[in-house]
């Protein structure tokens, strides 16, 4: 039998366990509040960061090619690889744009087999700037040093050079002009459609975009501007080319140094001549807008950089602009720019011309008339093409 003493002492010491039992149910419970609320917190940073990623996605996507352009699932395979030149690697599966434009079922095959892995090496893409109404222009190209049909499927085969004439969109969606272009397209299978609506005004917009688009489907070494109205011996050029391919960063073409127009009613007025310095101001050392080619790694930076990208009232200025604060090798080629009047004596001497035009009309002059005669005088002849090797 327990004595008074100890019964009390018991009693006590049980007394002094439920203090401490109720502070470790208080902690207990404030410690689960405390761990909830840490993770709606955290849930809630993490959707946020999400948030801002995807938007961030969206924002590229836009400033590549607008609100309601996507890129395909291919292209952006592609794109993706390309962005490793770059050190970056964004999200691409993010993505949920696809590539605008009209293009045609030859390109769209083109692009599967990019993808896929099938087509050959592409050594250079030609993208022969055109316009609406110049229709008589491209069949009298097409008639001379394109060439067409099966022939032109041949050379992508054979020797990795594509041609297309690129040309946007009309202003107003499915009209006359559209139409016109896709009746000639489904004809002659030979064009690049940009989402860009045409006009003298926006050739620096269309020839970023250009060049991006065609990065983008085409896989080449090389990507080359020229003009409808500008005379080109293709084996010249890919001779040209392919003594630079071991080069990454190249910019070609006949380098020049205008005068900066101020004055509003000339022809190649600079709104912006301002920039440039003061009176009888000069633009730094560009390639002349006739033709003129950019290496891989140049395309894929005007790419990744479409949207701030500046545009000035030239497009040859503008694209120089964004490539004279890079480390590249601009290559001076005076084969490039030759005289209509000097491109048969060179030819006789052992030189073809690259690309042969009239300065005085910053093309051939009366082209659709006169192309087939300079051709006659200055191509390289159509065998030059068959025998070289790039």
């Amino acid at each position: 039998m327990l004595t008074s003493a100890a019964m009390g002492a018991r009693a006590g010491g049980s007394l002094s366990y439920r203090p401490i039992i109720l502070l470790c149910i208080i902690c207990f419970c404030s410690g689960m509040l405390f761990t909830s609320r840490l993770w709606v917190l955290l849930e809630a940073n993490r959707y946020a960061r999400q948030s801002v990623e995807s938007e961030d996605d969206k924002i590229m996507a836009h400033g590549l090619f607008g609100d309601s352009g996507m890129l395909t699932h291919d292209l952006l395979k592609k794109h993706q690889a390309l962005s490793s030149v770059f050190h970056t690697e964004p999200d691409w599966d993010s993505l949920s744009v696809r590539l605008k434009g009209n293009v045609s079922s030859r390109t769209i095959s083109l692009q599967q087999h990019v993808a896929s892995g099938e087509n050959k090496k592409i050594f250079m893409v030609i993208g022969i700037n055109t316009a609406f109404s110049s229709r008589k222009r491209r069949d009298s190209v097409r008639q001379t040093w394109m060439p067409t049909g099966e022939k032109l499927k041949q050379l992508e085969m054979e020797k990795g050079i594509v041609i297309r004439f690129v040309i946007g969109q009309g202003s107003t969606p499915n009209g006359i002009l559209n139409r016109a272009i896709e009746a000639e397209e489904s004809q002659h299978h030979d064009f690049l459609r940009l989402e860009h609506v045409e006009g003298y005004h926006e050739l620096s917009a269309k020839t970023k975009i250009f060049f991006a688009t065609a990065l983008l489907i085409w896989d080449a070494e090389f990507y080359v501007k020229v003009d409808d109205d500008v005379h080109v011996n293709l084996a010249a050029l890919g001779s040209t080319l392919s003594k630079h391919r071991k080069k990454p960063r190249v910019y070609i073409g006949c380098m020049k140094s205008g005068p900066v127009l101020a004055q509003k009613d000339v022809k190649y007025y600079e709104p912006e001549h301002w920039k440039f310095g003061g009176q009888n101001n000069r633009y730094f050392k560009h390639a002349t807008g006739q033709l003129y080619a950019i290496s891989r790694e140049l395309a894929i930076y005007i790419l990744k950089n479409l949207d701030i990208l500046h545009k000035y009232a030239n497009e040859d200025v503008s694209l120089g602009s964004w490539l004279i604060g890079l480390s590249i090798e601009q290559i001076d080629d005076r084969r490039m720019c030759c005289s209509t009047v000097e491109c048969e004596a060179k030819l006789q001497g052992g030189s073809a011309c690259v690309a042969s035009f009239d300065r005085t009309c910053s093309g051939i002059c009366n082209s659709v008339e006169r192309l087939k005669i300079v051709h006659k005088r200055c191509s390289e002849g159509e065998d030059a093409l068959h025998k070289v090797t790039f």
